[in-house]
């Protein structure tokens, strides 16, 4: 569905769960959709009853329509749910409506059913859309629930054999029997009479919040319960045989190349793709893959997005759920924070609270680390403020120490303006800027192995961010014509902030902006040379000026406070030590020259002048490039719902320019930006 499908009226839906009105989320999703939760106690004035799957008090619910000959809408949890269950409280990405049953109940066909039974899944787009679906699942290894942490897997060739928390309403429904897991049991055994037999606890079970139908009394000298919480798509890859009852990850195990064995009458069974213990003979389609994945995750559920507060697609439903998960993952570890400006504070502590708890900042670097080596947190620091003493005392207390620093699709505005960035790095290796040491960026593009999705998502970024003149800062107005003589090309140098850790730690021979222009002057005598100052030097709260007789003689026009977009797009070269822009440039097509080591040079996309870089041995395209720096390596916040998000969202925001990404920060702020640099050298006086 899409937003040209919302009802231009809502329907009354009569609920008796308070269910519905303790998860606001839920009644949100179901509004966007056309439905207005309502108590039941006045059925006659509503058009259907709300009921949630088959709990004990959906009955009293069906009983309601029943009696006032009201229609009966089924509800549950969409196929990708959350990071973590629902019992933690997690609110949903998707709802299952059905008027008919829900998708579990066997006893009634439901509208899942009647897709896959009568309905028209041949259309060549939406099983492309499928195929595309279930790589993209696969390779962000994702699931209906998604806490998975690292740990232990077992050896490849193992008999997997998934349990379910006692009660699920999908056993009790789906065609199951009374003893279908002790059934299922015997059978993996006597079938694999040599193997290894894996019984994959559900998640929920192994936080000892509902019980399994396993115990250590069903596990002998190749029997065993698996409680890890890793990723499942692990246990299938792994796996040479997958045994389910009901379960979805058996759903999952046939996109994961498997026909599973199934022992109960699951909505994914009966289509000829599974191994049927119980088999539903009303089913009677044969259907491929790609048509039920279309039917069960493309066409069925109602997507929501969260961040952008609308009806959602499935494919970017995957791309929010992957950001919230990487969250998660990434902050399940507390952070003591270090090297971080007070004004940081409160942003840094909104993008790294997670389930270590919210993090805490130190100004002591010792400190620091002491405090992380007593509660089993992990130092952050921002990547500037690292020292080698810091760097030993976190090996030395085995303490993992990550350096975090701006993305490269910040905000619209200056981070020297105190504007908080809508996209972070964190780096547990190094630091993109520094080429020194290896970076996590840096590895990423050297080992990489895009999908065909991934390079379209990388293109599609790449596509829009020219479209919508998107840069780091988003700032400067439109530039004029520059007008050249015939056969004159016109050179754009970026002036850098010259204390800048990009130009201490990359550049050598070249490090200041004057002599940036003096060999871009050497190298295209005949040409038009354009001066960009850098914003946060014009702005005068950075070093990196250049005098106006130099300019007078090393540029032919200096663009103050011009758009780099613009800029860019109204030359041909451009000519950088280090510079972001040069790395802009790149995606909009243009000729870069580099006199610096910046994370995009060395890669066989840039002009790389008398610069060493022996570790970047590999040569990735574009897209390539694109993925490591603006997909995979940072972390994305969507300053309007507090969410992370995906980097298309963010996107959105700096397109828009909301206020949250473009607010412009109070007279005194920028005094006290321009203050905190002017008396830098005082700085332990407030840090």
């Amino acid at each position: 569905m899409n937003d040209t499908d919302i009802p231009s009226e809502q329907k009354r839906l009569a609920v008796l769960s308070l269910g519905f009105y303790l998860r606001p989320r839920l009644r949100h999703i179901l509004g966007l959709y056309g439905w207005q939760v309502v108590p039941g106690w006045n059925v006659k004035t509503c058009d259907a009853v709300g009921v949630w799957g088959r709990k004990p008090i959906a009955k009293r619910g069906l009983m309601l329509a029943e009696a006032y000959n009201k229609p009966v809408l089924n509800i549950e949890d969409a196929f990708l749910r959350s990071v973590e269950p629902g019992h933690t409280g997690a609110p949903p990405l998707g709802l299952l409506t059905d008027r008919s049953a829900p998708h579990f109940d066997v006893t009634a066909v439901s509208e899942l059913e009647e897709m896959l039974q009568s309905g028209n899944l041949s259309d060549p787009r939406l099983l492309e859309r499928a195929r595309t679906g279930m790589a993209s699942l696969r390779q962000l290894r994702l699931s209906k629930y998604n806490a998975w942490q690292d740990g232990e897997l077992p050896k490849p060739g193992f008999i997997l054999v998934i349990d379910q928390t006692v009660g699920d309403a999908s056993i009790r429904f789906g065609g199951a029997e009374k003893n279908a897991f002790a059934t299922m049991l015997q059978a993996a055994k006597t079938e694999n009479p040599e193997k290894r037999i894996l019984i994959r606890t559900h998640p929920v079970s192994a936080a000892k919040a509902k019980a399994g139908h396993y115990t250590q009394a069903d596990c002998d000298w190749r029997t065993s319960l698996y409680t890890d919480p890793v990723n499942p798509w692990d246990l299938l890859e792994g796996a040479s045989k997958v045994y389910c009852v009901t379960s979805q990850m058996g759903f999952e195990a046939m996109y994961a190349g498997h026909k599973p064995i199934v022992f109960g009458q699951p909505f994914y069974a009966g289509w000829g793709l599974t191994e049927d213990r119980a088999p539903l003979a009303r089913r009677s389609t044969k259907r491929s893959l790609e048509q039920v994945f279309a039917a069960t995750m493309l066409q069925y559920p109602n997507w929501y997005d969260p961040c952008r507060d609308k009806i959602s697609s499935f494919e970017d439903t995957l791309l929010q759920l992957d950001a919230e998960r990487r969250a998660w993952q990434e902050n399940f570890v507390g952070k003591v924070c270090v090297g971080m400006k007070p004004w940081k504070h409160r942003p840094v502590a909104a993008f790294l609270k997670g389930r270590g708890g919210k993090p805490k900042f130190e100004n002591d670097p010792a400190k620091a680390v002491e405090l992380a080596s007593t509660t089993g947190r992990e130092v952050v620091v921002w990547a500037g403020k690292e020292t080698p003493e810091l760097t030993n005392a976190c090996e030395h207390a085995n303490v993992r120490l990550v350096r975090m620093e701006d993305g490269f699709l910040r905000s619209v505005g200056l981070g020297a303006n105190l504007l908080p960035a809508a996209s972070l790095v964190l780096d547990d290796l190094g630091i993109y800027f520094d080429p020194r040491r290896p970076s996590r960026l840096e590895t990423m593009i050297e080992t990489q192995k895009l999908t065909a999705e991934q390079r379209l998502r990388a293109d599609a970024l790449r596509k829009r961010l020219v479209r919508e003149r998107v840069t780091k800062y988003n700032v400067g107005t439109e530039a004029p014509m520059i007008t050249t003589k015939t056969g004159q090309r016109r050179i754009l140098v970026p002036g850098q902030v010259e204390d800048d850790a990009s130009i201490r730690l990359g550049t050598d021979e070249v490090s200041t902006n004057v002599d940036l222009l003096r060999w871009a002057k050497a190298h295209f005598p005949n040409d038009f040379i354009v001066y960009k100052p850098h914003p946060d030097v014009e702005a005068g709260l950075r070093e990196g000026a250049v005098s106006d007789a130099d300019l007078k003689i090393l540029a032919d026009f200096v663009a103050h406070d011009m758009s780099a977009a613009d800029l860019i797009e109204k030359t041909e070269v451009v000519w950088t030590m280090t510079s972001l822009m040069g790395f802009e440039a790149l995606l909009r097509g243009k000729e870069v020259h580099c006199l610096g080591r910046p994370f995009y040079a060395g890669w066989g996309l840039t002009h790389d002048h008398d610069q060493d870089f022996p570790r970047r041995t590999s040569k990735p395209d574009l897209q390539g490039l694109i993925h490591a720096a603006l997909i995979e390596y940072p972390r994305y916040f969507d300053p309007v719902s507090k969410l992370p998000c995906p980097p298309e969202v963010v996107m959105d925001r700096l397109a828009a320019r909301v206020p949250e990404v473009s607010s412009n920060p109070a007279l005194r702020m920028r005094w006290l930006a321009a203050l905190q640099y002017k008396f830098r050298h005082l700085s332990h006086l407030w840090r």
